[in-house]
């Protein structure tokens, strides 16, 4: 919870956000202190203006050329323990408190942190609930992504499913170790086979809402540590892993926006969890495994794991024909070589889906890309003794080949979004600290929101 965010409280300190133009509307003793100071409004440069009496009469914020929407993320790095409002020059008081939240996370379950020393009181005309909502999905996702994990396997990430049901009064199930074979999750069994004795795989289903209302099923990829599999990985590879299931830790934190806004839907969520470890009891390169939609998978690749817990999930979804499926999932390193770690990369056959995703994306500076399911790629991933086989025959085209993997277990006529996130940052920036992240799950609850919203 972000405790960074009040509704109330004693006097404030202001904050005055301003460009290099905007800076001579400032009074003259603010603005010869700031001349002193060598203040040049720079992006996310921060003066801090005395008083009188010696204290603190104000902080200036700059805005630079005003093309960072997250800049009052620095604030809480750089200003001192107190409590500050948003005054002047913000062009979005909201998305700036939001902000001002993002940057102020610190993942404190291993090492003290200051996490609520600086606090930020919620003007007039701002909605609290909602700032305070996207905010816990977000700290929600980046905790889970965070953890270690010898901390967080299979079970413990349905114990955080778990707990998210119950604060929201959601119903949840679990299938675990050998009992996905009897229910039909053969790829999900298949993967997380060499961990069952230890951290047996296993597949959450939470189910929250109105079953008469829309549809949403959201399916995130649980891989809570990837080894690679016998195709296993160097040590640099594996050295981020505990983030493989970042697709359900931002689906989870989506989750919570939600149903905490109790938006109108009916709502669903998988998650296939699983560790991709290595014993005798691994599946193999070579293996042809039967999938829940029957389709054979020749394993190509015992690393690209995601997409076949993904398969079986997504197949399960599609089962009852959700009027809107989403999938979060941080499947493929050519998604980063395409577009980096801060911009995600989309898919869908819907056009109206796809413009509105990107209109909220970037009014709520939660950067996505749509990318092509090119067909004529499907060609990458034919295999000459299955149906298909999980990994390309090229090295090219990596994103868009897993994607077009997936839609193989979409049902026609389902209206689908896959999502291909890192959920990490690798250095830190406004509104975005070092570590595990929230992606993509801002612009889909905006999105979500705008058309479900009571």
């Amino acid at each position: 919870m972000p405790e960074c965010l009040v509704a109330a409280g004693e006097p404030a300190i202001p904050v005055t956000a301003v460009t290099a133009e905007t800076l001579a509307r400032l009074d003259a003793p603010a603005r010869a202190w700031l001349a002193a100071a060598g203040f040049a409004a720079a992006a996310g440069e921060v003066a801090l203006v005395p008083a009188a009496d010696g204290g603190l009469a104000r902080v200036v914020l700059g805005l630079g050329t005003g093309d960072e929407p997250l800049l009052a993320g620095v604030l809480g790095g750089q200003v001192p323990a107190g409590l500050y409002a948003l005054a002047d020059g913000f062009a979005d008081p909201a998305l700036a408190s939001l902000a001002f939240a993002l940057g102020a996370y610190r993942f404190t379950r291993y090492r003290a942190g200051t996490a609520g020393s600086r606090r930020l009181v919620l003007g007039d005309g701002i909605d609290g609930g909602e700032v305070m909502r996207v905010a816990d999905g977000v700290y929600l996702a980046r905790d889970l992504v965070n953890t270690a994990a010898n901390d967080l396997g299979p079970a413990e990430l349905a114990d955080a499913a778990r707990a998210l049901a119950d604060r929201h009064g959601a119903s949840l199930s679990e299938t675990v170790g050998e009992a996905l074979v009897a229910a039909r999750l053969p790829l999900v069994h298949a993967v997380g086979a060499a961990a069952t004795h230890a951290r047996a795989p296993r597949l959450v289903d939470l189910v929250w809402g109105d079953p008469g209302e829309t549809r949403l099923t959201i399916v995130g990829k649980g891989v809570c540590f990837d080894t690679g599999g016998l195709d296993i990985k160097p040590a640099s590879g594996m050295a981020l892993m505990k983030k493989d299931m970042g697709g359900a830790a931002n689906a989870l934190g989506l989750a919570h926006m939600i149903m905490d806004a109790d938006l109108r839907l009916r709502l669903r969520v998988i998650i296939p969890a699983v560790d991709n470890a290595i014993s005798a009891a691994a599946f193999r390169p070579g293996d042809v495994l039967v999938s829940r939609k029957g389709l054979t998978v020749e394993i190509g690749n015992t690393d690209a794991e995601g997409r076949l817990v993904l398969a079986d999930a997504l197949t399960l979804a599609g089962e009852e024909t959700p009027d809107l499926l989403i999938d979060l999932a941080t499947l493929t390193g050519a998604a980063r070589v395409a577009l980096g770690p801060e911009v995600v990369p989309f898919y869908t056959g819907d056009d109206r889906l796809a413009a509105d995703l990107a209109r909220h994306a970037a009014t709520v500076a939660d950067p996505l890309w749509r990318m092509p399911l090119w067909r004529p790629y499907a060609s990458l991933i034919e295999s000459k003794i299955a149906d298909i086989n999980n990994a390309g025959s090229s090295p090219h085209a990596g994103s868009i080949t897993a994607a077009l993997f997936l839609s193989r277990f979409v049902p026609d006529g389902v209206h689908w979004l896959h999502a291909d996130i890192f959920a990490w940052n690798p250095a830190a920036r406004p509104g975005r600290p070092e570590g595990g992240e929230a992606q993509a799950i801002r612009a889909l609850y905006a999105l979500l929101a705008e058309r479900y919203a009571r």
